[in-house]
């Protein structure tokens, strides 16, 4: 038992890890996806704050989240098959 009173078994955290003992996790395929995905995520943010600082960085990443609870399209359909910024 933990200092509160849960068990070990509770302790696990819920998702699609599965406990191959009490100090070590299995990703799964999902969770090994979603993670490169994170590490590209990254990648681009810092490469931003190095670029135009924190403040563009957070700016971009803020607005694509509003853009995608909105279920706006983030670039549009010329932009993602021709690669060209229509600017």
């Amino acid at each position: 038992m933990s200092k509160i009173g849960i068990s070990d078994a509770a302790e696990v955290p819920p998702g699609n890890c599965r406990a191959l003992s009490s100090e070590r996790m299995e990703l799964s395929e999902d969770d090994k996806s979603k993670d490169g995905f994170f590490i590209q995520i990254a990648e681009v943010a810092e490469a931003m704050i190095a670029r135009h600082g924190k403040e563009f960085a957070m700016g971009v990443l803020v607005l694509s989240a509003k853009f995608i609870a909105e279920g706006k399209p983030l670039v549009s359909r010329t932009e993602a098959s021709d690669g060209k910024m229509g600017i």
